[in-house]
């Protein structure tokens, strides 16, 4: 499930209180006096057997009696009730539940079964389940909260979502006197139904909600969560606190919501990899909410310092810097105008240090002066109490000058206020609150607030690049690695030989060096002869991962007698070592010399959330001591892969040093991007370890790998390029045109389309005047998620001559679609060919409709629609549209279809 009836939960009409009582301290007296505190419009409902009335509200004796069917019902009865109390609520056609009682996943079988039933009595009827084991919902628009938190939010844009109740009270204790208000806080608790991917979905086109937080111990669902937080993300600042870090407190997730953790270095790639903004720590989550609750999207990252203090405005300063910040360099107009305002000893520079004696003037004029500098993207304003001065009359004095220059630009710096000290700051800090201007107890942490706003554009703009198209026409040789693996992955959890190894990576393009088996020690000096010396000599055993070890790999051997005698005394050394192992001869390989070459490692790793990720980093035989290396999701392009690799520290080793060249770098992207190529084609891989990947000027070769097969394969969480979907289709005059899925890096195949359509042409696609596509709609409309969305790019060498594409919603009820067409191709049946395989793509992945919207003086298209199926009717909101509909295959009720596997 995702949406589906979630509006009946977050835009209920009518509640019912199952477990109402008057008894106080209790949870259902709680649950009842908060229900009633926030001003619901709607309709309130009590269910108890034990009583008839309750504070002047009538009290139902069970489900079956209440007047009407509720939209949302809240139950806290004993867990042993829920599932026939949802069975009866799904009967009356309830929309959803929140299920505050505990006792289910946390109580090990018995209570997982208590938990299948629940939901079992949900599923017919669709009925939506928050919880179990939660703390509530509450929902500012409607004035609703159903929860039994000791305070209920101030009405704001930021939604809280979080699996932990008691982080819930945390965040709302920290907010209300502060004045930060929220749209929606939502307790998960055990996310037996409603989860983060179905959250995110819902809230990323709410129109109450701006921002988005999150709590999160665990994820459940993969790919459903990558696909909703990249869609939140778009549109949305999104910041996640994960809790389980390390070993202990992944276990103490586990236990607390009875799922299953993932590693956390693969959290951190999820997160960024999906535009989110991950933070470390409960206070910077707090600082997060203010940041958010307070300041606009950041426009740039130059930020300008301005304090009475030279040292808070040095630590401010340092602290920008070791979070990679910028510091702004105010143009010599702003340097004048603060000369003329300020005392001859201020400093002349950023920090713009005011001197300690600056009253409220000096603030005013020296803050006026850079809040009009088109050099300066944000500004901080720092005070320290001093005797000459007055805190609150200083923070007066900003908030005017903020207010002035508000009203006089349109641009408008964010600013960000840190008030030292604690009694003196008091009344400054009630003043910014009031302002909705957001404050700060330190240097730190503002600079920390400034830079949540930098790191999640930088994230954004990260995701929005364009990567360059790959050259050359290399085919992977798919169906030699399927041979390699095929006998190994009937033995499940079997490491693959040696040579089969080799012979996987040679299938996807990997360079490798030569390498032959031998069965003895005579066979092995043969071997060595027919490769050239030096050679490396490993033993063969299925049972032996780490060879060298136990004394079986022996390197630089510069003839055939010193193989031969090396071979067996690798024998006696191997079976005194590890007896019971078994031995199937050696494999020599061909000693490669790089002087100046860097081991790294390239693999593949499995997670059970997530599946299979890349990793990258330092290699050689110290790699578990070093720890230098970076996770990213397959499938991978240039541009990922070399911010993956710029994670690292060996990154900066690749770059040369001391006489020696930097390293081939394209061509350990490559190898990345075929790494991972090789994770999204063949998911029986579990493990991948590439260990050393040799790297210099000269380009990329692998010494060694071990690659680990399943019989179970793993879904990836990004769906993979729909390569099935390439076809060749014919226009009424006959000429060929290929069709394919739309690539990231065809963002400059979309401009040239765009470019060869007319002024008319491209206000009928886009229902507005422009002149091309910027690079933002480009790469928007280039950079699918396909699981949910698809663009089929019509090209004839190598040019665009049309795009249809749709995007699904996430229950795969309705797809919108839009498609364009280079204007010297339109009349001859190319839009024809491009809807005609959409619907079929569209059918097959059992979308319920495909819908659009066309300008009602478009008649060749309305025509076609016409020609095609569509139902066609005016748009009631906008005279000027009309919606089309054709009716698909039915999407199976409730569940979203898989699809790009």
């Amino acid at each position: 499930m995702s949406v589906r009836n979630l509006d009946r939960i977050f835009a209920a009409r009518s509640v019912a209180l199952i477990g109402a009582t008057p008894r106080i301290g209790s949870v259902g007296s709680v649950l009842l006096h908060n229900l009633r505190r926030c001003g619901f419009r709607g309709e309130l409902m009590l269910v108890s057997p034990h009583h008839s009335e309750i504070d002047g509200l009538p009290v139902y004796q069970s489900v079956a009696r209440l007047p009407q069917a509720p939209d949302l019902a809240v139950i806290a009865t004993p867990p042993e009730t829920i599932p026939p109390l949802i069975d009866e609520l799904a009967a009356r056609g309830t929309g959803g539940a929140v299920v505050i009682t505990g006792g289910f996943g946390e109580r090990g079988a018995e209570g997982h079964a208590l938990q299948q039933r629940m939901l079992e009595a949900a599923q017919p009827a669709l009925l939506r389940l928050i919880g179990p084991n939660c703390i509530g919902i509450m929902v500012s628009p409607i004035g609703l909260d159903a929860s039994f938190s000791h305070l209920s939010p101030s009405p704001g844009d930021i939604a809280f979502v979080s699996q932990s109740g008691a982080i819930v009270t945390a965040m709302l204790d920290w907010a209300v006197p502060r004045g930060i208000g929220f749209s929606h806080v939502v307790s998960l608790g055990d996310m037996a139904d409603v989860d983060f991917g179905d959250m995110l979905d819902f809230l990323a086109t709410d129109p109450h909600t701006r921002a988005i937080l999150l709590y999160v111990e665990a994820v459940t669902h993969g790919r459903k969560f990558m696909s909703a937080a990249r869609a939140a993300a778009r549109v949305k600042p999104t910041l996640v606190l994960k809790a389980g870090r390390t070993g202990a407190g992944a276990r103490a997730a586990s236990s607390h919501t009875g799922a299953l953790a993932g590693a956390d270095a693969v959290y951190d790639a999820a997160f960024r990899r999906a535009g989110m903004l991950r933070v470390d720590t409960i206070a910077e989550l707090f600082d997060a909410a203010e940041t958010l609750a307070l300041t606009g999207n950041q426009s740039g990252e130059r930020l300008a310092i301005l304090t009475n203090g030279g040292g808070a405005g040095v630590l401010a300063a340092d602290a920008l810097i070791a979070a990679g910040g910028t510091l702004a360099a105010p143009s010599s107009a702003t340097l004048a105008r603060l000369d003329r305002v300020l005392p001859a000893t201020w400093s002349h520079g950023n920090p713009i240090d005011i001197i300690g004696d600056a009253l409220g003037d000096r603030y005013s004029a020296a803050l006026g002066a850079l809040l009009e500098d088109d050099g300066i993207d944000a500004v901080l304003v720092l005070n320290c109490p001093t005797a000459l001065a007055r805190p609150a009359e200083a923070a007066a004095a900003t908030i005017a000058a903020i207010a002035a220059a508000k009203a006089a630009r349109h641009r408008l710096p964010n600013v960000f206020t840190a008030w030292l000290g604690e009694q003196s700051a008091q009344e400054a800090r009630r003043l910014f609150a009031e302002a909705r201007i957001p404050s700060y107890e330190t240097p730190d942490a503002a600079i920390g607030g400034f830079m949540h706003r930098v790191r999640y554009r930088r994230n954004q703009e990260l995701l929005m690049e364009t990567p360059p198209a790959r050259t050359g026409d290399f085919v992977p040789d798919a169906a030699r690695v399927r041979a390699a693996i095929a006998g190994a992955a009937d033995r499940d959890g079997a490491w693959l030989a040696p040579e089969a190894a080799t012979a996987l990576l040679e299938a996807y393009g990997i360079p490798v060096a030569a390498s032959r088996i031998a069965a003895d020690a005579d066979a092995a000096a043969a071997a060595a002869t027919g490769i050239g010396f030096p050679v490396a000599l490993k033993i063969r055993s299925p049972d032996l991962t780490h060879k060298s070890e136990i004394g079986g790999v022996a390197l630089h051997l510069a003839d055939a007698e010193s193989v031969r005698r090396e071979a067996r005394a690798m024998l006696e050394r191997v079976r005194a070592a590890r007896p019971q192992a078994r031995l199937d001869g050696f494999l020599v390989q061909a000693m490669i010399r790089r002087p100046g070459g860097i081991e790294l490692l390239v693999g593949i790793a499995g997670d059970p959330v997530f599946g299979p990720v890349v990793v990258f980093g330092q290699g050689g035989i110290a790699v578990e001591i070093v720890h230098d290396s970076a996770i990213e999701f397959p499938p991978l392009n240039a541009v990922l892969a070399r911010a993956q690799m710029a994670r690292t520290r060996v990154w900066q080793l690749l770059q040369g040093y001391r006489g020696i060249p930097a390293a081939d770098i394209d061509a350990i992207v490559d190898v990345l991007i075929r790494v991972g190529e090789l994770a999204a084609d063949h998911p029986q891989i579990r493990e991948l370890d590439i260990n050393p990947l040799v790297a210099d000027s000269t380009g990329v070769i692998a010494l060694d790998a071990r690659v680990r097969v399943t019989s179970e394969a793993q879904r990836l969480a990004i769906a993979p390029y729909p390569q099935s979907l390439e076809s060749v289709g014919h226009t009424r005059d006959g000429a060929a045109v290929r069709l394919r899925p739309v690539r990231p890096e065809d963002e400059p195949l979309l401009h040239d389309l765009a470019a060869h359509m007319t002024p008319e042409d491209l206000r009928m696609r886009f229902f507005a005047p422009i002149r091309g596509l910027s690079h933002a709609i480009a790469a928007r409309l280039s950079q699918l998620d396909y699981d949910r969305e698809l663009a089929l790019l019509a090209e004839r060498d190598g040019t665009a001559l049309g795009v249809v594409r749709f995007a699904a919603d996430p229950d795969n009820r309705s797809a919108e679609y839009a498609i364009a067409v280079r204007s010297d191709w339109k009349g001859r049946g190319l839009g024809y060919l491009l809807m005609t395989r959409l619907i079929e793509i569209a059918a097959a992945r059992g979308i319920g409709e495909l819908v659009g919207e066309v300008l009602h003086e478009n008649r060749p298209m309305l025509e076609m629609c016409r020609a095609l199926g569509f139902s066609i009717a005016a748009d009631p909101r906008d005279p000027a549209l009309t919606t089309v509909r054709k009716a698909l295959a039915a999407a199976g009720e409730g569940e979203h279809a898989s699809h790009c596997e």
